[in-house]
């Protein structure tokens, strides 16, 4: 008996001669498309082969139903291995004929040489040599086509893949169907495609054939076999009508080339990117082509066994089988049954558990160390974003955000987006996720342009960056900073930037960025300049420093019922800094009129407009004037700076409408009216960027504000320009600082012994730490506010610096051109020091600090100023020392020598000086004649201990301030701002700047008034000059320079004597606010009061704190110091005394004129002439 070939077999085999009645394949489960058209034909008998395939009298194909596997193997091994012995056949003759070539020229060369041919003969160029040949024309057009480096080359290349991810798509489609069926290629649409596919990828072999330069490795790449086993059975499959699905899995190879792609379509950029998208293509390629062979042969079965023990899979579970292989499962639910199965498992089990083994950890890896926050911000319509980057710590984003995200400002519709290149700690994530509806944070860098990106820095509505202002080195940490803003403005340059810098010399390099302009909001916020001004402020009017810094923060009132100074203090600390433009019922009013009717009306207290200047020289610059007096009139579009609880209160400016509010007395009515058609007449007059009642845009409304001057008080009288001396340059070149020509510093030292000899008076006295490597920390903001023009040269405060000299030096080039200016080389912990200096007998005391911040401890980060202030605390002195040192040298101190001119009656007035908590404050008394006794008023105070004496400490630590009052109950953890001596005005700290960013950023105008405040004057084209030259240049009093004095200015007035001695016991502050306004034109705005004040009882303690804008009905006592803003007085010059003008920071003609005593008379010839003599008398040479 012969044996029959089971169905599912193949090739030749034993079959019965009779007639067989076909049953369908063993592997039915696997149909083909076109299932009914493959249906047997039973009569058909088959004496050598049994049916294993398909077929259809439709379909011209092999009746027998013969596999034939092997014409489709066959043609690619042919292709392969025919062109391979081509190849090497080539080459084979190519090296004989270059070896017999070589032969041949080699004995030519020894026939030249013998002959003696070759001595005189020159080699001619060849011209074949010389031209490229058009084989190589054609090589080098075939590389720049496959090359990426050209965008043709990136096309074809990025075409090529894309067709092959198709032709693989078709193979997993037709992976369904029998290995091996019978097609028509005219009704199989999926052949069609893959023939054009083909086609395509015949053409590219052939160009990267020709452009290949060793043609056996390119014929031997994995890219050249793949299509070796894929092209050439589909052009099988079209000749005989039978499709095969064979090797065609190969193309899922194609898939490791997947990273060069993304590369060349620039989507991959960074290593680790393009690392793990070659990790994964290489895997995935592996593992699909894989499954093709399992799938392949566990279908077909082996040849040896006739084809009987193939099993029906489907790709996908061959996939699924290559899987729990790779990772060691292997659940046994599925298997390999084929010998060819098994053994390629055997193989594959060894490349597959090492690959897996090793791939995919490191995937892993890969894409758990991507960025957490290395996504894309996506901008919300209708809510813009800002960008805030630099030293992004816990610290300053919370005192960013706290101040930012206010409840008193207006709606903040902003959404604030961190960029840093270091992801957050838990504490940062935290508070980030507190925040999650308006904070976003991205990892990144500013300066790499991608980042940028991630954030639409382009469309961002400003960019913000924050300094670290306890760096090691500061002029690092600007120079950081600026690379960010030069990185920032060069991808995009109309962005609006505010960037804090530490050092005011550093502002220079900003200038430099051509796309840096005020113009567009750009604003740098130097912490060095604006600290040392707020100090100096304080020279002048202790408590001011405090004031000012809680102004432009934003802090929630917190409500005391307690009787308490923490009362009064707090309910001021909820006032801030806002701005709104006027109402046209202002128009044609008065400064001074419209600011009364606010204060009592209104209840806003209006300190300064901002206007556009009429002159031609300045027609297109943006002033803003405090305080200016009765000359200006108010005209449409007016902006005003006022001082209110919150933003809400402030519109009450806007809204306010004569007609409609002027009988009511409850200012919360004050609400928006139609009488006038209000909107319409604002919306006319006020750009749509100016209608952001706190945004901070500089453009101008269109109706310009202009200023009526009806009295000329910016030209000086005519008899200060017959007295002024052109020769003689008093004054720097924009007039808004005293100078004088550049002194060697050793002109200005004094030993010890000197100092002790010279008796200081009412002067200032500059404790400051600092060697030869501490950072500078740039004096010249110190001394520039007290040197201000709209001081009188009688009226300047002598300085005193007691430190390293090696330190002073380096400070010293950038002050060598400001008068009254001595250093005493020495050490601020020295008592001799202290004492030789009369500390006890200053106006204040300053400490700072220049040394480093590479202390780990914060706490001793202040040290050497909280040592310095307890050792002067402490200090003891003997009130006659400095009376009879004075005597003896034939002076005496202010006040005791009533013959002086300097204390004499003048118009009816006389200035007297009174000791108020350690300092002279000068007040008006009014005389009815000349000859009227003054009335004495005891506010005498124990000058004979160190505690008397005013200071202001400079803290780089805000926790720090609990060591600088042993006698208050302040507790460790409270803030800054609710500590007894910052609310003093005794300690200042730089981390209450923190707070300009954001103001800024609602209201640039409010960091204009705050410089124009702080500093005394400096203006943007003093900046330019100091960029320049890093020294004030001498300039001629002309009557431009001279108009410049004419400025406000901050001051102290005392209530216990003088005009306002009424309303200093028991009157109301409102009466005072309004009595001063009109009378004087001064602007009041706080109190100075002492700590137990409201106890009525005889306390000693001295101390004060600060009172902002208070209400009209509070009621003063007589021992109040006002912070006013008075207007420059002209005749101060001349009188040395003024009947229209007193304050703490002006002080008496007498006190000033003795605040510097020397014994030596030789040298006061030197002096300039052009003071009097009495000048001559009382100041020491410089």
């Amino acid at each position: 008996m012969r044996r029959q070939r089971g169905a599912g077999g193949g090739g030749a085999g034993w079959s019965s001669p009779k007639r067989l009645n076909l049953s369908p394949p063993p592997r039915s489960t696997i149909m083909s498309k076109n299932r009914d058209k493959f249906n047997p034909d039973p009569s058909i008998h088959i004496s050598k082969m049994s049916v294993i395939i398909p077929f259809s009298p439709d379909v011209p194909c092999d009746s027998n139903g013969q596999r034939m596997w092997w014409a489709f193997l066959a043609s690619s091994m042919v292709t392969f291995f025919g062109g391979l012995f081509i190849i090497l056949l080539w080459r084979t003759l190519k090296y004989l004929w270059t070896v017999c070539c070589h032969c041949n020229a080699k004995k030519k060369e020894v026939h030249r040489i013998t002959t003696g041919d070759g001595i005189k003969r020159t080699d001619k160029d060849d011209p074949a040599a010389s031209e490229v040949g058009w084989m190589t024309s054609v090589k080098d057009w075939a590389g720049v086509m496959i090359s990426a480096q050209t965008l043709t080359g990136r096309v074809l290349v990025v075409l090529v893949f894309a067709l092959s991810i198709g032709a693989l798509v078709i193979y997993f489609i037709d992976s369904s169907d029998p290995i091996e069926s019978c097609q028509n290629f005219y009704k199989d649409f999926t052949l069609q495609i893959d023939m054009a596919f083909n086609v395509f990828f015949l053409l590219y072999f052939g160009l990267r054939f020709i452009a290949a330069n060793d043609k056996l490795w390119f014929w031997l790449e994995v890219n050249s076999v793949v299509d070796f086993f894929t092209v050439p059975p589909v052009f099988v499959s079209v000749y005989l009508n039978r499709s095969w699905l064979g090797l065609r899995f190969l193309r899922a190879l194609r898939l490791i080339q997947f990273s060069e792609i993304l590369q060349f379509l620039n989507i991959l950029k960074t290593s680790n990117s393009i690392k793990l998208v070659n990790l994964c293509s290489i895997f995935i390629s592996t593992w699909l082509t894989a499954a093709g062979f399992i799938h392949l042969v566990e279908n077909s079965g082996d040849p040896w066994e006739n084809f009987q023990n193939s099993q029906a899979l489907s790709y996908w579970e061959c996939v699924y089988l290559l899987m729990v292989t790779m990772s060691t499962v292997g659940y046994g639910d599925v298997y390999a049954k084929t010998t060819l199965g098994r053994l390629f498992m055997v193989f594959f089990i060894l490349g597959g558990l090492a690959m897996f083994a090793s791939y995919v950890p490191e995937i892993i890896e890969l894409i758990g160390n991507r960025k957490k926050y290395g996504g894309s911000y996506s901008a919300v319509n209708g809510r813009k974003h800002i960008v805030v980057c630099g030293h992004i710590t816990l610290e300053s984003v919370s005192n960013f955000l706290k101040d930012f995200l206010h409840k008193d400002r207006d709606d903040v519709n902003v959404e604030i987006v961190f960029l840093h290149n270091i992801s957050p700690n838990l504490e940062l994530e935290a508070l980030f996720k507190r925040h999650f509806t308006q904070v976003e944070f991205y990892q990144g860098s500013v300066l790499n342009p991608h980042d940028l990106a991630r954030v639409k820095i382009e469309s961002a509505d400003a960019c913000l960056i924050l300094a670290n202002k306890y760096c090691a080195d500061p002029d690092a940490e600007d120079a950081s900073n600026i690379m960010r803003v030069i990185s920032i403005k060069n991808y995009h340059p109309k962005i609006r930037i505010i960037t804090q810098m530490l050092q005011y010399h550093n502002k220079a390099h900003l200038l430099n960025i051509p796309s840096w302009t005020w113009k567009e909001g750009d604003d740098a916020i130097c912490l060095a300049e604006l600290k040392l001004g707020f100090i100096a402020q304080s020279c002048l009017a202790q408590g001011l420093s405090t004031m000012l810094a809680n102004l432009f923060s934003m802090r929630s009132f917190i409500k005391i019922e307690e009787d308490t100074w923490q009362k009064y203090y707090l309910e001021g600390v909820a006032n801030e800094m806002y701005t709104e433009y006027l109402s046209s019922a202002f128009v044609g009013l008065s400064f001074p009129v419209i600011c009364e009717l606010c204060y009592v009306k209104l209840k806003l207290l209006l300190i300064a407009i901002e206007y556009k200047s009429d002159q031609r020289e300045s027609r297109s610059r943006w002033l803003t004037l405090i305080n200016p007096g009765n000359h200006v009139k108010m005209q449409e579009g007016t902006l005003g700076f006022f001082i209110a609880s919150d933003a809400k209160e402030v519109k009450r400016a806007l809204f306010y409408c004569k007609a409609c509010h002027d009988d009511i007395t409850d200012p919360k009515r004050i609400k928006k009216c139609g009488c006038k058609k209000f909107e319409e007449d604002q919306q006319s007059a006020l750009s749509p960027k100016k209608k952001q009642r706190n945004g901070g845009m500089r453009n101008s409304p269109n109706s310009s504000p202009k200023i009526m001057r009806h009295d000329p008080l910016l030209i000086p009288g005519n008899e200060q320009i017959e007295s002024m001396d052109e020769n003689i340059k008093k004054y720097d070149s924009t007039g808004m600082f005293h100078w004088c020509p550049s002194k060697d510093i050793e002109k200005v030292i004094l030993t010890r012994s000197e100092a002790a000899m010279t008796v200081l008076s009412g002067h200032v006295v500059v404790c400051i730490f600092g060697d030869v490597k501490s950072a500078l920390i740039g004096l010249r903001n110190f001394v520039m506010p007290l040197r201000a023009s709209n001081f009188h040269y009688h009226e300047l405060k002598h300085i005193v610096f007691v430190g390293s000299l090696e330190y002073l030096k380096r400070e010293w080039e950038t002050l060598h051109n400001f008068p009254k200016v001595s250093i005493l080389p020495g050490t601020p912990l020295s008592r001799a020091d202290l004492r030789a200096v009369n500390i006890n007998l200053c106006d204040m005391c300053v400490i700072l600090s220049a040394n480093q911040n590479n202390i780990d401890d914060a706490s001793l980060q202040d040290k050497e100023c909280i040592l310095a202030s307890l050792n002067i605390k402490s200090m003891l002195f003997d009130d006659s020392i400095g009376v009879l040192q004075a005597n003896s040298q034939g002076f005496t101190p202010p006040g005791m020598d009533r013959s002086s001119p300097e204390n004499s009656p003048v118009h009816g007035l006389v200035r007297q000086t009174s000791v108020t908590t350690g300092a002279n404050i000068p007040i008006i008394t009014e005389l009815a004649k000349p000859g009227k006794k003054l009335p004495v008023i005891s506010f005498s105070q124990d000058k004979s201990s160190g505690t008397s004496i005013q200071m202001i400490t400079e803290l780089v630590n805000d926790s720090n301030v609990q060591f600088l009052d042993q006698d208050d109950d302040d507790d460790p953890d409270t803030e800054l701002y609710l500590t007894q001596p910052f609310a003093c005005g005794t300690a200042f700290a730089v981390s209450v700047l923190d707070s300009l960013m954001s103001a800024t950023y609602f209201n640039d105008n409010i960091l204009t008034l705050i410089r124009t405040l702080v500093t005394g004057g400096a203006t943007p084209e003093l900046e330019g000059l100091l960029a320049e030259e890093n020294a004030l240049r001498g300039g001629y009093s002309t009557p431009q320079t001279l108009a410049n004095r004419d400025r406000c200015r901050v001051a102290q007035l005392a209530l216990y004597d003088g005009p306002f001695a009424d309303l200093g016991d028991g009157g109301c502050y409102g009466d005072l606010f309004c009595k001063a306004l009109k009378t004087y034109n001064m602007l009041c705005f706080g109190i100075y009061r002492l700590r137990d004040a409201h106890l009525n009882s005889q306390s000693q303690c001295t101390k004060r704190y600060v009172i902002t804008n208070p209400p009209y009905a509070f009621e003063l006592v007589p021992s109040d110091l006002i912070f006013c803003l008075m207007q420059f007085d002209h005749n101060a010059g001349q009188s040395r005394t003024s009947f229209s003008h007193s304050s703490h920071s002006s002080h008496s003609s007498s006190k000033k004129s003795s605040s510097v005593h020397s014994i030596p008379t030789t040298n006061r010839t030197n002096r300039n002439k052009s003071r009097d003599s009495r000048d001559k008398q009382k100041y020491v040479p410089l």
